[in-house]
C-alpha cells in the first residue's frame, strides 16, 4: 500500500496506519507537485518506510519546456545529494502528441539511479496505454502508477487487468485513482495487482481560535483555509485490511 502524502502529519499517519511506502508530494489538489527539500528531509528522518518523491514542476499537462526540464533535473540532483536520499522518484513526461517522451525519461532515470523509478499517471493521458507501457518498460522504470486511462481505477479496471497481463512481471502495475475501502478489494481481485496507491484522507478543522471569514488566500478552486486534509490512520487500516481480504 503506497500512500500519497503532502505533509509531515500525513506521512506519520501513513506509517502508523500500516502503509508500506509513501509518495511525498506538494499540492495534492493539483495531483501532486515536487515537494520542498525541507519537507522531504523531515519526513525521511522520521519514517522507517520508504519515501518516494514526485518530480513535477507544476500542475497541468505533462509537456514540459526546456526551462521546466532544467528545473526537474535540478530537483533530482538536489534530492539525490541530500544525506538521506529518496528511496525512489515518481516522474513522467509526454511528447506533444501524447506519447511517452522516452528520451527525457531515460535522462531522468540516469540522474536518479540507483533510486527506484515510478512512471506516474501521465500514462493515463496517452492515446494508447499498451504502447505507452512498452515505452515505459523500455526506459527502465520499475513501476507504473495508473488508473487504466480513466478518472478512477475502478472505471479503468478492465484495462488495468490487461496491463498486468501485458507487463508479464517486467514492471509493477500499481493501480491508483479513487481507491477506497469500498472498492479496493474489487480492484485487487479484478486486475491481480500486488500493489495499490491511494490517499486515504479526511478533513479536520483548524485549531485556530480566530478564523477570519470571507477571505480566501488561494484561487477560487482552492480548499477552505480552515479545513485541513490529512491521511487518516483508521481509513488507512481499513483500506489495507480490505485489500488483504481481496487477496486471500
Amino acid at each position: 500500500m503506497e500512500l500519497c502524502v503532502d505533509s509531515v502529519e500525513s506521512a506519520l499517519n501513513a506509517e502508523e496506519g500500516g502503509a508500506t511506502r509513501v509518495e511525498l508530494c506538494g499540492s495534492l489538489v493539483e495531483g501532486g507537485t515536487t515537494p520542498s527539500l525541507g519537507l522531504f528531509r523531515i519526513v525521511k528522518s522520521r519514517l522507517s518506510i520508504p519515501v518516494f518523491v514526485i518530480i513535477r514542476p507544476r500542475g497541468g499537462d505533462f509537456l514540459y519546456s526546456d526551462a521546466e526540464v532544467g528545473v526537474m533535473k535540478e530537483d533530482i540532483s538536489l534530492f539525490t545529494s541530500s544525506p538521506d536520499r529518496p528511496d525512489g522518484f515518481v516522474i513522467g513526461c509526454l511528447n506533444v502528441d501524447g506519447t511517452v517522451n522516452t528520451v527525457l525519461c531515460k535522462e531522468f532515470i540516469a540522474l536518479a539511479r540507483p533510486s527506484k523509478m515510478t512512471f506516474h499517471r501521465a500514462i493515463d493521458m496517452t492515446p494508447d496505454l499498451g504502447d505507452a507501457l512498452e515505452a515505459v518498460i523500455g526506459c527502465g522504470f520499475d513501476r507504473v502508477l495508473t488508473s487504466g486511462g480513466q478518472s478512477t481505477a475502478l472505471e479503468g479496471l478492465p484495462v488495468l487487468s490487461d496491463l498486468v497481463i501485458q507487463a508479464k512481471g517486467r514492471v509493477v502495475i500499481m493501480p491508483g485513482g479513487g481507491i477506497t475501502d469500498h472498492n479496493v478489494a474489487r480492484i485487487v481481485q479484478g486486475c491481480g495487482c500486488t500493489e495499490f496507491h491511494c490517499s486515504a484522507r479526511s478533513s479536520r478543522s483548524s485549531l485556530m481560535t480566530y478564523q477570519k471569514q470571507g477571505v480566501a488566500i488561494g484561487a477560487s478552486l482552492s480548499p477552505p483555509e480552515f479545513s485541513l486534509k490529512a491521511a487518516d490512520v483508521c481509513k488507512i487500516r481499513t483500506i489495507l485490511l480490505t485489500a488483504k481480504s481481496g487477496i486471500n
